[in-house]
């Protein structure tokens, strides 16, 4: 029993790892430190990749599961980036810049709904809408370098994945690609040495040049690796 137990909460503890570090982001954007609020977003991220997947490697995929995971997203992808983009752009527009930087979270919670409702237990090759957590990730790594950027962009990226959201524009789910077993340890040893590279060189930018391309690069070698033993099963 307490073995159920243990295997039906293992999926949750990434996704509650996902909401923390949502509530995290929210109090790095209030203090104004957009570099440490965008890598928690990225790696709530990586932690809501897996989640999903590892309930139905363990068989305990289910509702509660989901809502969950609805919960931890609007936090982490919806109100977390919308704050970033406000404390960078929006405030500047008073209680206007407040009200459009609500639209964020607002849109993606109705994008949650609509596809909790239409979710099937088959799993699709497409979502319907960009899906909020791809949205906020690249609404946050925008707003990080919107000093970089014309003024226009925040404003035009924070429109345009709002309104993705709630769209029917067909989106790859990736959801076939296969994740092996190795996978969970991989990205927390990569979360690690990224961490320990950081705090060494206190170089933030590492994390994109170190642990992004080899997650990235993990999962396609992942992928390829699967559709060649398919092909070789098959031939």
């Amino acid at each position: 029993m307490w073995k159920d137990r243990v295997r039906n909460s293992i999926p949750n503890l990434f996704t509650f790892g996902n909401l923390y570090c949502g509530f995290l982001a929210i109090v790095m954007a209030a203090k104004g430190d957009f570099q440490n609020a965008t890598l928690l977003i990225v790696i709530a991220m990586m932690l809501d990749s897996l989640d999903g997947r590892l309930a139905r490697m363990l068989g305990v995929a289910g509702d509660f599961g989901k809502e969950l995971d609805s919960l931890a997203d609007i936090v982490t992808f919806g109100v977390a980036p919308a704050m970033m983009a406000y404390y960078t752009y929006f405030y500047e527009f008073g209680e206007v810049g407040l009200l459009i930087s609500a639209l964020f979270p607002l849109f993606g919670a109705f994008r949650l709904a609509r596809f909790n409702l239409s979710a099937t237990n088959v799993a699709s090759a497409y979502f319907s809408g960009v899906p909020i957590t791809a949205a906020g990730g690249i609404l946050a790594v925008v707003t990080l370098f919107s000093g970089r950027m014309n003024d226009l962009m925040v404003p035009l990226v924070f429109t345009g994945l709002a309104f993705l959201m709630v769209s029917r524009v067909k989106i790859p789910s990736f959801k076939d690609i296969p994740v092996p077993r190795h996978t969970f340890v991989i990205t927390f040893t990569l979360l690690y040495v990224t961490y320990v590279m950081i705090a060494r060189s206190n170089e933030w930018s590492t994390f994109w040049f170190v642990a992004v391309p080899l997650y990235i690069a993990f999962l396609l070698f992942s992928f390829i690796k699967k559709k060649k033993q398919k092909q070789h099963s098959n031939g």
